[in-house]
């Protein structure tokens, strides 16, 4: 309906409940929450998954902080490896440069021998000391000669460079060695240089002759 100044009058719902105390006096009680529908059993479901949420989110968190620490750890130790590995080889190549200044000494002394005319034998002997000494540098170092001569020939370790006529057993076989082979364990760093027997082709014949006669 419409008030004296012709505004509409509006009407208000108070939802508060109002009762009386034991003294008559009025009380005004808030809204009433509305009732919880969930079933208990929803509930504690609801509560578990929860739990079980924050246990997986506490169990993922740890898992990234112990990769992250195996991730550091596997670094640091690979760079332990390499500056090991560095400092290994280092030391090898000065060790192997060490076991050279001897050679170099006594090249030096050949060469003054040779430029004050010095005794044939003193620099023949000038000039074995220095191979050697270089023999030796390459035995300290792990390198060793491939063995060559009366060896049967090997294409893995020698390289023929000529061949010569031989009797039948010799067939095969390594008679003069050009350049020594060296290798460094299972490493071949160099293949001998040799001459390799070959039984000719007269003998071939005379051994065929022999042979049908006692046939």
């Amino acid at each position: 309906m419409m008030g004296e100044e012709g505004q509409e009058e509006l009407r208000v719902t108070d939802k508060r409940r109002i009762y009386l105390d034991r003294d008559g006096s009025e009380q005004v009680n808030e809204e009433v929450a509305p009732p919880n529908l969930k079933p208990k059993y929803v509930e504690e479901l609801e509560a578990r998954t929860q739990a079980a949420e924050r246990q997986v989110q506490d169990v993922q968190a740890r898992f990234d902080q112990l990769r992250q620490q195996l991730q550091r750890e596997t670094d640091e130790t690979r760079q332990r490896l390499n500056r090991a590995a560095d400092e290994r080889a280092a030391n090898e190549k000065a060790k192997f440069i060490a076991d050279f200044l001897p050679v170099l000494d006594d090249l030096h002394r050949a060469i003054r021998a040779v430029s004050e005319n010095a005794p044939r034998d003193a620099m023949l002997e000038g000039i074995r000391s220095i191979a050697t000494g270089i023999e030796n540098a390459l035995t300290n170092a792990g390198v060793e000669p491939v063995s060559a001569i009366g060896e049967a020939f090997d294409p893995e370790l020698h390289e023929a460079v000529d061949t010569a006529d031989a009797d039948p057993e010799m067939d095969g076989r390594v008679i003069s060695e050009y350049s020594r082979g060296f290798r460094m364990g299972d490493r071949l760093l160099r293949p001998a240089r040799v001459k390799v027997a070959r039984a000719s082709g007269d003998t071939d014949q005379t051994n065929l002759r022999r042979h049908e006669s006692a046939g």
